[in-house]
């Protein structure tokens, strides 16, 4: 087979990014949430998930909000 097996990120392995505001966390914070986007994990920081939290419960792409 030709698909790529994605394995999910070791907490505290690297810095984690708010793919919307830019904010930078050491490894991945309890209180961010992570959204799989066409294939690619997407993590908001706790402020960006709470301002956005209607358009993510209805499964909306963050490009959406």
């Amino acid at each position: 087979m030709d698909e790529q097996t994605h394995h999910p990120a070791q907490p505290g392995a690297e810095n984690v990014v708010c793919s919307r505001c830019g904010a930078v966390a050491d490894g991945t914070p309890p209180t961010w949430t992570c959204s799989v986007e066409n294939g690619r994990r997407h993590y908001f920081c706790e402020e960006c998930a709470r301002a956005n939290i209607r358009a993510i419960e209805g499964r909306l792409d963050s490009a959406w909000w």
